[in-house]
């Protein structure tokens, strides 16, 4: 073995045992944590929660910072210019990991290249629900409404899936209904009772007080099993929607180069904070958050088959870049 050989030898094991030392030691300061949404908002109020979990376990403080903006581009390209040190972590939603590529000309970061998969901690039940006052109970009633009273009846949804969901439904219909901004969760459920925007899906916790004193009908959740906060509610497999659909999820993700020990201790550390009885019953079930916490690996096999799922839905939907 030549002398050349043995010094890179000797520098790929100096560099393996820096990094497994690196990970050893982890975290030995405050991480960050940003979002791409607003305080209050569904990743906002998981991430503080989890983050006061494992900063107890690490005894290391984690600080949640919300980037919220630019249709979720703006946390997507605050996370993929951050250090990856380790010391940035990212809970970015699929606007940010698979659809804005295809709904901009422009983007300042690559959700394929930028970024280090770490966990999809959950997908959220989101609920479709009209106004008790339309008097519907079925998908199919409401879309002969809609055909029976032209350009009266609007929707909202809040992220680009279920967006591209309904405009494919819509199509598929001949329904007339038409699509109105998403402004936050209080806004859209203050238009549904006063009427303004009698249809809405979005999630399961905004709606079930009202779905409880019958102000308001729950037609479909997006599931693949009936949600236990709605047992009575189908899915919309059930009705027989076999087509893409992309759940909503806000996934864990680092900047692009962390150090994979750290990837691998950041996943561990979460998982183990999901799989407390206790905060995933109060934190996750029920607020309509189902617990998934999948491996790295898993994560970004996933993220694969989103990003072409993705694809098709934008085609179908004829939503064009921007």
């Amino acid at each position: 073995m030549t002398k050349g050989l043995f010094l890179v030898l000797g520098l790929l094991f100096a560099i393996a045992g820096s990094a497994s030392a690196s990970a050893q030691d982890y975290p030995t300061r405050p991480i960050h944590a940003l979002t791409a949404v607003s305080a209050g908002g569904t990743s906002d109020i998981f991430m503080r929660a989890m983050s006061q979990e494992v900063g107890k376990r690490w005894n290391q403080t984690i600080v949640v910072e919300d980037r919220p903006g630019g249709s979720m581009n703006v946390g997507g390209e605050a996370c993929a210019q951050a250090p990856n040190d380790g010391y940035t972590i990212c809970i970015l939603p699929p606007e940010t990991l698979a659809y804005n590529r295809l709904l901009f000309k422009e983007l300042r970061y690559d959700p394929e290249r930028d970024f280090a998969p770490i966990t999809n901690p959950f997908f959220t039940t989101q609920v479709l629900v009209v106004s008790a006052k339309l008097g519907v109970h079925s998908l199919a009633e409401l879309a002969a409404l809609s055909k029976a009273k032209p350009k009266t009846l609007s929707y909202t949804a809040p992220s680009v899936p279920l967006v591209a969901f309904m405009e494919q439904w819509i199509k598929s219909n001949a329904a007339d209904i038409v699509k109105v901004p998403f402004r936050g969760g209080g806004e859209a459920v203050n238009d549904m009772l006063s009427g303004s925007t009698p249809v809405a899906f979005f999630g399961a916790s905004n709606w079930l007080s009202f779905i409880r004193n019958g102000t308001v009908i729950p037609l479909a959740v997006d599931s693949p099993k009936r949600s236990p906060l709605l047992p009575e509610v189908p899915t919309l497999a059930e009705l027989g929607y076999h087509g893409d659909l992309t759940r909503l999820y806000f996934g864990l993700v680092a900047p692009a180069g962390t150090p994979q020990p750290i990837i691998q201790k950041l996943y561990s550390e979460f998982a183990a904070v999901g799989a407390d009885p206790q905060f995933r019953q109060k934190r996750m079930i029920e607020v309509g958050l189902e617990p998934i916490f999948d491996t790295p690996e898993q994560f970004a096999s996933f993220l694969k088959d989103d990003r072409a799922a993705s694809a098709r839905i934008v085609k179908e939907s004829g939503m064009e870049p921007q």
